[in-house]
């Protein structure tokens, strides 16, 4: 169905397999990964239901390697930094795009998590329907560590898991959560051996896809129009506010001091 550099999708009945495929990166946010996300959820979108004809009743999202994802590449924005704004409107402009049509899919969408889920991997997650984590999973959402705001809709996601007050602590405080505690603050549905992940993810999407596809779809629906704020308008707010915030000298600083590794000195502007 789709081979790219960053992501693969397979068909198994009426299951469709996205495995993120750059394993020995962390599976990272880059400027590949936002193309290959958009078209990754066009093809999932074009596959249909079988109330509109086609054959998809749900997909299982999943990582080679060690770790679901490090999330955003930070080498990579090392040797930009002076253009960060501008290039982070055009990868949020094709991952945010990707992210409301993934996302929006009438069909469960289960996440398979093993390793460390951070910053916008750790979003891309908390959109799924239903998550399984292996108990040596780590989750982590490292933004204001290095002076960014959040992107890939962490502020929906989270804040619809986990509550908005605790998002935000979460997200300001940039917290690190194992796997107990991310179940129990909601991020995280169910929590099993790591040697099971892949198969207890794999046997709920299975279950899942053999559901009453048009049901599940009406019931994600119904609980996505729930609350304030438009998904398109939250994410367009969010791409903006990181283009902007990361032309700063406080993020500029953020990824020097990553890069160099040494503690940052923030400034405030």
């Amino acid at each position: 169905m789709l081979n790219t550099a960053s992501i693969r999708i397979e068909r198994r009945g009426g299951l469709a397999v996205l495995s993120l495929l750059q394993a020995d990166r962390g599976n990272p946010i880059d400027d590949a990964f936002t193309a290959d996300f958009k078209q990754a959820a066009a093809v999932l979108w074009d596959a249909g239901t079988p109330a509109a004809g086609g054959w998809l009743r749900a997909v299982l999202m999943r990582a080679e390697g060690p770790n679901f994802s490090y999330g955003g590449d930070l080498k990579s924005f090392g040797p930009v930094r002076g253009e960060l704004g501008p290039l982070v409107r055009r990868w949020t402009g094709d991952l945010h795009m990707g992210l409301q049509r993934f996302w929006q899919l009438p069909v469960p969408v289960v996440a398979a998590v093993q390793g460390f889920a951070m910053g916008g991997g750790l979003a891309v997650m908390a959109g799924c329907d239903l998550v399984i984590a292996g108990r040596g999973a780590r989750f982590g959402s490292a933004f204001a560590q290095i002076g960014f705001s959040c992107d890939s809709g962490t502020s929906v996601t989270l804040s619809a898991r986990m509550g908005l007050a605790r998002a935000r602590r979460f997200v300001l405080l940039a917290e690190m959560l194992d796997a107990a505690q991310a179940q129990q603050a909601g991020l995280v549905d169910q929590v099993v051996a790591d040697d099971q992940v892949q198969a207890e993810a794999l046997a709920l999407a299975e279950r899942l896809a053999a559901g009453p596809t048009l049901a599940y779809g009406e019931i994600k629906r119904l609980f996505r129009q729930m609350g304030g704020a438009t998904l398109a308008a939250q994410l367009e707010d969010e791409a903006l506010t990181l283009a902007r915030v990361s032309a700063s000298a406080d993020a500029g600083e953020g990824i020097g001091s990553m890069l160099e590794r040494r503690n940052p000195v923030f400034k405030g502007c």
